[in-house]
């Protein structure tokens, strides 16, 4: 089997599950081909994986690949978030989440992920749902689409590109990937167009958030992911864009405070401990040569937070 994504900060994950004591679970949050979990299962020959992905194609090859493995590895199609919420099975020694799109999506999935592709322009991770980038880009109003691409994509031509949408699905509508990214190189400025980024880069990121709703899924995972965990267990995240990172570090730091009595009282009266220390004050990122080998680890960062017992939190 050919595989197509190769996994970031690979000898730092591993770093990280030798100081586990002990490590014989763990729930890989975003699956993809497995590359994280083979990690872990080639090293740990006691420990045992639940793999998530919300794409059945892509857990079709995770689990071809992890099938020397046998009944160590298994795998459940949904968001993370939901199977989380849901599960009540044991308590991990480590949740990892991996929130970057793989490159399965981009060279194989078939969806526009790719904004050099002639694919329709879907983007959907679950291809049960009714939303998609098509729908998107040909039906909502400029004023939504300008803020999907502005919010989820920190685009500063956002409402450029917005009003070049428009009047080009005037006249016909936007079907393709590489249709929408024609759409975007001629609606922003010359020297724009040039850059170290294809100006269609975050346009498409925004709309693939939008249609996967990606960051409402991230605080009340981690929430969860901490609640769920044996005491002294890891939950662990790799981001990739700082909207996602953001909300890991402001929920990280707002688990590890605990306390949220206003910052004017005189003392704590919501009675709430810290969950969690965070590992990771800066987030871990990739060496230079890891960024020259494979170009996609430039942008990750990878933080890490302990669970704590509640009574000894404050030690």
């Amino acid at each position: 089997m050919k595989v197509l994504h190769t996994s970031v900060l690979a000898q730092e994950f591993l770093n990280m599950c030798e100081t586990l004591t002990p490590f014989d679970f763990m729930i890989d949050c975003t699956l993809g081909e497995g590359g994280h979990s083979e990690l872990a299962l080639h090293h740990y020959p006691d420990l045992t994986v639940l793999g998530i992905d919300r794409d059945k194609g892509i857990i079709e090859k995770a689990e071809q690949r992890l099938k020397p493995f046998g009944s160590r590895f298994s795998a459940t199609n949904g968001w993370f978030n939901e199977v989380l919420d849901e599960y009540e099975g044991r308590s991990p020694s480590l949740i990892l989440f991996d929130l970057g799109i793989s490159m399965y999506h981009y060279q194989q999935s078939l969806r526009g992920f790719s904004f050099t592709k002639d694919e329709d322009l879907d983007m959907r991770l679950d291809t049960s749902q009714t939303l998609s980038a098509k729908e998107i880009v040909n039906t909502y109003s400029q004023t939504d689409i300008a803020n999907i691409i502005y919010q989820f994509g920190e685009e500063r031509y956002s409402r450029r590109i917005a009003q070049a949408i428009i009047d080009y699905r005037q006249t016909q509508t936007i079907e393709k990937a590489d249709q929408l990214a024609s759409i975007i190189f001629h609606s922003v400025p010359k020297q724009y167009r040039y850059g170290r980024l294809d100006p269609s880069t975050r346009t498409f990121q925004a709309l693939r958030i939008a249609v996967n709703s990606e960051l409402d899924r991230i605080v009340p995972s981690i929430e969860r992911a901490v609640e769920l965990l044996q005491v002294g267990g890891l939950v662990a995240v790799m981001s990739f864009h700082s909207l996602e990172d953001r909300l890991v570090k402001q929920t990280f730091r707002r688990l590890e405070k605990g306390c949220i009595c206003p910052p004017e009282a005189i003392q704590c009266t919501c009675g709430k401990k810290p969950t969690i220390k965070i590992l990771t004050k800066k987030p871990i990122v990739p060496t230079e040569q890891e960024c020259i080998d494979n170009p996609p680890s430039r942008s990750v960062k990878f933080r890490i937070a302990k669970k704590l017992e509640v009574e000894d939190a404050s030690k």
